[in-house]
């Protein structure tokens, strides 16, 4: 399959895989956490348990489609998109809910980073565009399956007849989530047809090991990689604490009304995902430290800005500002980490960067909190862009080029050909 080819299908893979996604998580799965009889920090567990997974398991999962090869692991991260929705069909109590989101997280964790890994590798020098397009289409999905899950409750699919959701509403969902899943594991059986030719095949088990950890280690070791990846942490942390809080503050301050704030968010969602393949482009020919520092500035102003104003149209500047700020630096962090990584330690790299990506992102809400409980919102905002200002010195200072120009001179020229029959 030609490259072009293999990157769209794997795009659609990817849209119907975090369609499928988004209708089992926003805002079905708090609704049905409460419905559930949960409180609000039983709510949260519940919530957040999937993205605990992919800390744990991004990184081994990258690592471990290095050694066997990234078909068959991006295979099982299909699997459990396409199975798992079904398994909430079972649900009557709020213990198995937790556990089926854990396992559910397992999707996004395997999948993610070794397609990210697919694409880097086959992108050539457009790996930042390429990775890019592929982030905007997950968002799209998201995009899509959260107000359609939201839909189907509102308008009670499941025939309950009752003014709130009841079980069989969610039920429905449910089953829809799993069919979209099932079709993002038929297309991805289909594209990803034929012998997988691997480096590691005909390898003993006790090798394939050591590889794994060598793959590993060499990924961690690597103080660029780290940093590069810390920089999307950074940001997702701050994105993380600006998705909890604005809305409340819109509200409960602003005076805006639940409509306007969602629209506010949706402001920073859509600016960032029409961006981001421009951006990437650019990052491609123009270098990727530059989009990524004055990325973590933009996302500082607009952050630092959210709490000293008052009107819609106002916060949705800020908005903006912060949704541009993401997209500079989403649309070359990963890119960058595929440049400095080794050629075949890019299922590591990515998994490494997934683990950040996600810790970043689960302790946006956590330190949010955290300060504005104890501060207010103006002096905790402003200790967040602080956190973003400060990571911009020591990621220029940290990340050099130069002594891994060789390692990149070799990779594109032969990226296209190695992978075209591996995707």
């Amino acid at each position: 399959m030609r490259p072009l080819a293999a990157l769209t299908g794997l795009n659609a893979v990817g849209f119907l895989a975090r369609f499928s996604y988004a209708l089992a998580r926003n805002p079905v799965l708090p609704l049905f956490a409460l419905f559930l009889g949960a409180g609000p920090e039983a709510v949260g567990l519940a919530v957040g348990i999937s993205t605990v997974t992919g800390i744990f398991f991004k990184m081994p999962a990258g690592a471990l489609s290095d050694v066997i090869g990234r078909k068959r692991t991006m295979l099982a991260g299909l699997f459990v998109f396409g199975l798992l929705p079904f398994a909430y069909l079972f649900i009557e109590g709020y213990q198995a809910l937790v556990a089926v989101r854990f396992v559910h997280g397992l999707a996004t964790a395997i999948y993610g980073p070794v397609a990210m890994a697919v694409v880097a590798e086959m992108a050539g020098e457009r790996r930042g565009e390429m990775l890019s397009w592929f982030s905007s289409v997950m968002i799209v999905g998201t995009l899509l399956g959260a107000p359609i899950g939201g839909w189907m409750l509102h308008h009670d699919i499941g025939g309950g007849g009752t003014p709130a959701p009841g079980l069989w509403d969610f039920r429905m969902v449910f089953l829809v989530s799993g069919v979209a899943g099932m079709a993002a594991l038929l297309l991805g059986l289909w594209l990803l047809r034929g012998p997988e030719v691997h480096a590691n095949s005909g390898v003993g088990l006790a090798e394939r090991l050591a590889k794994f950890r060598q793959g590993i280690r060499e990924v961690v070791a690597d103080r660029r990689v780290l940093l590069t990846s810390a920089m999307e942490g950074v940001q997702n942390m701050g994105m993380g604490a600006l998705e909890a809080f604005l809305p409340i503050y819109a509200v409960t301050r602003a005076g805006l009304s639940e409509l306007e704030a969602g629209l506010l968010w949706a402001v920073q969602i859509v600016i960032t995902m029409l961006a981001k393949p421009m951006l990437g482009r650019l990052g491609d020919t123009q270098g990727r430290k530059a989009p990524i520092a004055w990325g973590l500035a933009c996302c500082a102003v607009g952050l630092a800005a959210v709490p000293w104003l008052g009107s819609f149209w106002t916060l949705a500047v800020a908005a903006l500002v912060f949704g541009l700020g993401e997209a500079l630096v989403t649309s070359s962090s990963a890119a960058l980490v595929a440049d400095l990584c080794r050629k075949r330690h890019y299922g590591a790299a990515m998994g490494t960067f997934g683990t950040i990506f996600d810790v970043g992102h689960a302790s946006g809400p956590i330190l949010g909190g955290v300060l504005v409980a104890t501060l207010d919102y103006r002096l905790a905002f402003a200790v967040l862009a602080v956190i973003l200002l400060v990571a911009i010195p020591v990621f220029l200072a940290g990340v050099s080029l130069g002594d891994n120009s060789d390692d990149n001179s070799g990779n594109n020229a032969d990226n296209n050909t190695d992978h075209a029959a591996n995707a």
